[in-house]
Formats: C-alpha cells, sequence, structure tokens
C-alpha cells in the first residue's frame, strides 16, 4: 500500500503545468510589487522596517536597490515559466523572496509563507524534465513520469492549509458572522461602490455575511475531500473557482487566489492535464511501475517537512492564553483572513536617575501601516522598545508602554503590562510573554 500510493510511477505533466503557473505567478508579483508601489511603500520610504526577530542584520538595499531586487525575482519568474538553468534559477528565487518575507513583517500574508515554503520544495522537484529550455539545451534528460508522492506532497500541503484554516474560524465573532460584516464593509471593493447600490445593501444584509461566514467554514473544510473524489471533483472546482474569484475582486489580496486555484492540478489524473494543457500526443505510459526517483527527498525531506508543517500550527495550544487576543502562536499557522485588530499606544520614557519622564514621539519614525501594526502587534512593541533603548544607550532609561487592544471592535482592554518595564523584557518564541496581559475570552468579546 505504502510502495504503491508514493512510489507509483505517474506522468508528470501536472508539476510541469504547475512550474509554469508559479514561474508565472511569481513574475507578476514581483514586477507588480514595483509598478503598484508596494516595493517603495513597505522598503524604500520607512525609515526601517520590522523584521521577524532573529534577522535583524537582514535590511533593504539602500537607495533604490529594493527595485533591482525585485527585478531581478520577475526574471527568475521568467526562468522557471521556460525551464531555463531552472534548479538554479528556483534556488536564488527562494533565496530573494526569503530574505522579502523575513526582511520585514508590517506586510505579512499567510501567502508569502505559501509561497516560501513551495518554492522551496520546488528546488528539488524534477519540474524542469519536460517542455523546458533545459531539455532542449541537453541539460537535463527529458521524463514524462515522476513517482507519485510528488503528487501527494502538493495534496496534503493544501489540505494543511484549507484545514487549519477551517478549524481557525470556529470562535464566537466568526460564528455570529461578526467578522465577516466588518470584513466586507471594509474590503476595497465596498470603498469604491454607491451607498445605492444592489453590492452596498447586500454586504449589510445578515444572511448575506452569515452566508459569507459559514461558507467560508464549509469551503475550507470539505474542498480537498471534494477535490479528491471523481464525482465531486467539477462541482469541486467550480466552487474554488467562485470562493477565489470572490476573495480577488473584493479582498484584492494579489496572486493568492490564484496560487491555490493551480494546487488543483494535482487531484485531477494526470494524463488529463497533459490532454488539456500540455496538448501532447507523444506520451508514452511508462514501463516502469514504480518510480524511485528522488526517493532520498521524499525520506529526508518530504516526511519531515510535512511533519513540521502539521505540528507548527498547534504550538499556540502549548503557549497561555488565547491566541486571538495574545498573537503569541498566530503567524505560520495558517490563521487567515480571521479578525480586525485595532489598538493605540504610546511609549513613556524614564530617565532612572534624574526620574524625569517624557513621552516618546514614535509618530514620526513610522508609516500608517507600520502605527497599525506597533499598536496592535507584540513583537513589533518589543522590537521597537529596543530601538528606543538602542537610541538612548548612553542613558539609564526605563520604558513603559500604555497599550489598549480590541479585537473585532469589541471592548477596548489593557494589551502590555503598563508597570512592566520594557526596557528589560526579553522575547520567547514559544512560552508566553509575561509583560502580555491575558484576559478571559468573554472579555476580549465583549461590546462596548
Amino acid at each position: 500500500m505504502f510502495k504503491t500510493t508514493f512510489f507509483k510511477s505517474v506522468d508528470i505533466a501536472p508539476l510541469i503545468v504547475f512550474r509554469i503557473i508559479f514561474g508565472f505567478l511569481v513574475a507578476m508579483e514581483s514586477f507588480g510589487a514595483i509598478l503598484t508601489g508596494w516595493v517603495k511603500k513597505v522598503f524604500i520610504e520607512p525609515e526601517f522596517t520590522f523584521p521577524f526577530i532573529g534577522f535583524e542584520w537582514l535590511q533593504p538595499l539602500p537607495e533604490n536597490g529594493m527595485y533591482l531586487y525585485f527585478a531581478i525575482m520577475g526574471i527568475l519568474g521568467i526562468f522557471i515559466i521556460t525551464g531555463f538553468y531552472y534548479r538554479i534559477s528556483i534556488a536564488f528565487y527562494t533565496l530573494l523572496w526569503a530574505g522579502v518575507y523575513f526582511m520585514q513583517k508590517t506586510s505579512y500574508n499567510n501567502h508569502y509563507y505559501l509561497l516560501l515554503l513551495i518554492s522551496f520544495v520546488m528546488i528539488f522537484l524534477p519540474a524542469n524534465q519536460e517542455k523546458s529550455l533545459d531539455v532542449k539545451l541537453n541539460r537535463t534528460i527529458r521524463k514524462q513520469t515522476m513517482p507519485n508522492w510528488i503528487r501527494m506532497f502538493f495534496i496534503i500541503m493544501i489540505g494543511i492549509v484549507y484545514t487549519y484554516a477551517a478549524l481557525a474560524k470556529f470562535y464566537p465573532d466568526w460564528l455570529d458572522g461578526t467578522f465577516t460584516k466588518n470584513l466586507l464593509l471594509t474590503a476595497p471593493l465596498f470603498n469604491c461602490i454607491s451607498k445605492d447600490s444592489f453590492i452596498y445593501d447586500l454586504f449589510n444584509q445578515k444572511w448575506f455575511y452569515l452566508l459569507i461566514a459559514y461558507a467560508g467554514i464549509f469551503y475550507d473544510l470539505l474542498i480537498v475531500p471534494l477535490l479528491l473524489f471523481k464525482r465531486t471533483r467539477t462541482i469541486a472546482l467550480i466552487s474554488s473557482l467562485i470562493f477565489h474569484l470572490f476573495n480577488s475582486i473584493t479582498l484584492q489580496i494579489g496572486i493568492f487566489p490564484y496560487f491555490a486555484l493551480s494546487f488543483a492540478l494535482f487531484f485531477y489524473p494526470p494524463e488529463k492535464i497533459r490532454r488539456l494543457f500540455l496538448r501532447d500526443k507523444e506520451y508514452i505510459t511508462s514501463q516502469e511501475h514504480y518510480n524511485y526517483q528522488n526517493r532520498n527527498v521524499f525520506y529526508f525531506l518530504f516526511i519531515p517537512f510535512l511533519t513540521i508543517q502539521l505540528l507548527l500550527p498547534l504550538r499556540h495550544h502549548l503557549i497561555e492564553g488565547d491566541v486571538l487576543w495574545t498573537e503569541e502562536g498566530h503567524r505560520l499557522s495558517w490563521r487567515m483572513m480571521l479578525r480586525k485588530r485595532s489598538g493605540y499606544i504610546s511609549f513613556r520614557i524614564v530617565d532612572r536617575k534624574t526620574d524625569q519622564s517624557h513621552i516618546y514621539n514614535h509618530y514620526d519614525k513610522l508609516s500608517s501601516k507600520q502605527h497599525t501594526q506597533i499598536a496592535t502587534k507584540p513583537d513589533f512593541i518589543w522590537q521597537f522598545c529596543q530601538k528606543i533603548k538602542s537610541e538612548y544607550a548612553d542613558r539609564d532609561i526605563s520604558i513603559y508602554v500604555n497599550c489598549k487592544n480590541a479585537i473585532n471592535e469589541k471592548k477596548h482592554l489593557i494589551f502590555i503590562d503598563p508597570e512592566y518595564d520594557m526596557a528589560k523584557a526579553e522575547w520567547n518564541y514559544f512560552t508566553h510573554n509575561e509583560w502580555i496581559l491575558l484576559h478571559e475570552p468573554d472579555k476580549v468579546f465583549l461590546k462596548e
């Protein structure tokens, strides 16, 4: 059973088509980031970025260097499409995208994380063994088959994403439609429509935002099982198209809807993918019943990688407090489009020698998006306190934070202990940070 499931020889067509789509999407993401001003807004205009803790050494290139950085990623996307020096191109792209991902988290998105994971795994897959310049230039041997575990990887990976996304939605404000209502009423599309329009009225209907809430849960829970079975596969694909196009139009979340749709390639019979996309009649069924190509990748990458992906989203259960409030364990866990967080913050500096204090002006040092993040994310707060501390390195100071947060426009509660000296605070990745105050869930979701 194990041998049949994972090492059966199958047509490589889904992986080849996925490579072409993947390359197209990352090229569009890279060039689009330049053209839409995203690179300028995130990397060039801010005085400093908020990298992942431990990656403070990773800083944007000076002046207009980040434009060149993203242009190179776009060109690498084209190389991936064409299969030109594929392994070098995908490896270099992964390295550069990892830099973008860890260099800043102000514009964190789950699909950036998924993109990083998939591009890393693609380094080790034979995605250039057909329909590639590498084959035409005799840089690699043409092969039309691959081991079935490669298909299984993509199916299991997207299954993990959707399952954890569904489970995270089982909390009061999702189940009663509070969050989906807030999400729809603040979506970019909503700001562009007239108050007299049908869409404006529709977005304000209780039945509609409840429909969206429960449709989201059922979609995430059922889409992978429905795609697995032939009888339900077509209706599942149509549902996916509707779901992701709706998200793309209303929420404007970049390439993610199309990236997620591309995983459907691995649910269909590989020969059908060849007929539909490659128009290749030269395919000859392999005489080899089993394919042990990349066996070491299966044992030493595939299994450990997916094991980590199964366990990592569960880490917040080992940390004291509710992740919806503390944010500890929120990232890397597929907790997507889950809540609206708002808050305000101020920093008070106390000179320990003179006992004099003043409010630190952080507004002039941050972009508008950074203002939002620093008021609601504990790691941003800790990092900014480290920056303040370095600015006052020649003085003995204490830093006290006045910060209140609200979840889904509910009651504002104290987020950071106002009596804790943040100049002495430490950051813990896998345990609760004692300077984050805990509240009972019924208080967090209590209306003003």
